[in-house]
């Protein structure tokens, strides 16, 4: 029936339910509700409603947010101008958040679109029935607030008394009448996983041993969702030798209480897993200066694995470099071609890449250097045999290769057929270890030559000597890295005669050549 103008108003019902309680029966709250709204909408015939054949319907899905695909759907159908009204059982089917509540007035007067709720009769294209809607939907944002924090101490007063809340199984249990029950199988794992961390006393060596053995994570069926049931990684296994609750623990808040559940593991075995995760755990103090870590975030290795900045520490030195977040989570076999990396080696070849595609002629200043990778650079690829360096301006890759011979100058070029090349450890030491000390003086961790030389058991005069290392060029830097220096160059030879000029080092390192 058309209403007397001929106009058609178009109505989509939406509905919701919270939970999934009841919704397996023949006719359940879903049902009920469109049945209420089909009725009002046939009392309306005369004013020419017609019920729209679309269904919106959310189970068990909660009205504090929009995140609900029914939702969504009404939504994309008000924007592409198929709706004209709305009409719901209750407000609070619609949204349980002001917040949220403003925003669809906004979209459905955007679109000219008339809202209804059939048990409370509201017309919200007036002022009055906006604030008559606004202090009913604030009570039902306050009712499940309320609902909130009534759960809250539920749960609270539930795990001082010892009982299981819900939440994630760790395995080795079964949830049974909420109450967690031993899994005897997967309980046998989880000593097993204590006692071969005591043995190991490394967490890498266990992942791979429960990688042999194919041990996985507890798989979980949350909803229609399948969790877990993935090989362990570092987080998980932390969390799993952490856990009180193998002691027959509740907790709640960072406190614990006696459980009504079997312990898994005694007392004692727990206690000196503990103190191994403690004595193992390496605290850093990441005081960085702004050029420490200067590829941090935009650098990966081949098979697509960020690298992370890290450092070792041999007597005294401390050794920076670059390492695949796969061995991180202790997953070797994913890890790219070139999972670790010196950080003077991957800095030394791109800085020496930027400086000659910007024009640069000194990448020594830590500043410039700084501004010149977050200018030019988006992503630096590592590999064993080169690096691919995507700039910003362009989405071609930029090649420099890792092991094949790349020579500092022209003048070393032409020389060079009479030397043969090969890495000195003892000159790449001197480059890192250099480097190093430098960043230690100006980042303020040692305030003079006499306290690091103290603190790395070297006479500051050697400190002194050995930091020209540190203001290379990059190409000389690049060539000594890459062993394309004379096996003739010897460490202490090469530091008395550096001169500050990287042209005067080029023609050094070239003279060295034709001696």
């Amino acid at each position: 029936m058309k209403s007397r103008s001929g106009k058609i108003f178009r109505c989509a019902i939406y509905t919701r339910k919270s939970t999934e309680h009841g919704l397996e029966l023949e006719f359940n709250s879903l049902d009920a509700q469109r049945e209420a709204c089909e009725a009002y909408i046939k009392s309306q015939a005369s004013q020419g409603w017609q019920a729209s054949a679309r269904k919106y319907d959310d189970p068990a899905f909660s009205g504090g947010n929009m995140d609900r695909p029914a939702l969504k759907r009404l939504l994309a159908d008000i924007e592409a101008g198929l709706v004209d009204v709305i009409v719901v059982y209750k407000i609070d089917r619609l949204t349980r958040s002001l917040a949220d509540f403003a925003k669809l007035v906004e979209i459905f007067d955007a679109k000219s679109v008339s809202f209804v709720a059939v048990t409370q009769q509201f017309n919200t294209t007036t002022s009055m029935g906006r604030l008559t809607l606004n202090v009913l939907l604030s009570f039902a944002q306050f009712e499940r607030e309320l609902s909130s924090e009534r759960v809250r101490d539920k749960v609270a007063a539930s795990r001082k008394k010892g009982k299981w809340a819900g939440g994630s199984v760790p395995l080795g249990y079964d949830s049974v009448d909420k109450k967690l029950v031993i899994n005897d199988p997967e309980a046998k794992t989880v000593r097993m996983i204590f006692s071969r961390y005591l043995v190991l006393k490394s967490f890498q060596a266990l992942i791979s041993e429960l990688d042999e053995k194919g041990i996985i994570t507890k798989t979980r069926l949350p909803g229609s969702k399948i969790k877990g049931g993935v090989p362990f990684t570092y987080g998980p296994l932390a969390y799993l030798l952490k856990n009180r609750t193998y002691l027959g623990k509740t907790g709640h808040k960072g406190s614990w209480f006696d459980g009504e559940h079997e312990p898994i593991v005694d007392q004692i075995t727990f206690d000196r897993v503990q103190e191994l995760l403690k004595g193992n755990s390496i605290i850093r103090t990441k005081q960085r200066h702004d050029n420490e870590a200067l590829l941090s975030g935009i650098l990966f290795d081949d098979r697509g694995n960020r690298m992370s900045p890290s450092y070792t520490t041999k007597k005294g030195v401390r050794y920076p470099f670059y390492i695949s977040a796969a061995l991180l989570k202790g997953r070797k076999a994913t890890a790219g071609s070139a999972a670790r990396i010196p950080a003077a080696e991957v800095e030394s070849l791109v800085l020496g890449a930027l400086g000659r595609i910007a024009g640069a002629n000194d990448t020594s200043d830590t500043l410039a250097t700084r501004v010149l990778v977050e200018r030019h650079l988006d992503r630096v690829t590592v590999s064993a045999t080169k690096l691919s360096l995507i700039l910003k301006s362009s989405q071609a890759p930029i090649e420099i290769p890792r092991s094949a011979r790349k020579t500092p100058s022209t003048l070393i070029d032409e020389a060079s057929a009479e030397h043969p090349y090969t890495t000195n450890p003892q000159l790449i030491q001197g480059v890192v270890r250099a480097h190093v000390w430098v960043r230690s003086l100006t980042n303020g961790t040692y305030e003079s030559v006499e306290k690091l030389g103290r603190a790395v058991n070297v006479h500051p005069k050697i400190i002194r000597s050995g930091i020209r290392m540190a203001f290379l060029a990059p190409d000389v830097t690049t060539a000594i890295l890459a062993g394309e220096q004379p096996t003739n160059l010897s460490l202490a030879g090469f530091k008395k005669e550096i001169p500050l000029a990287w042209t005067a080092q080029r023609v050094l390192l070239s003279g060295l050549y034709l001696d």
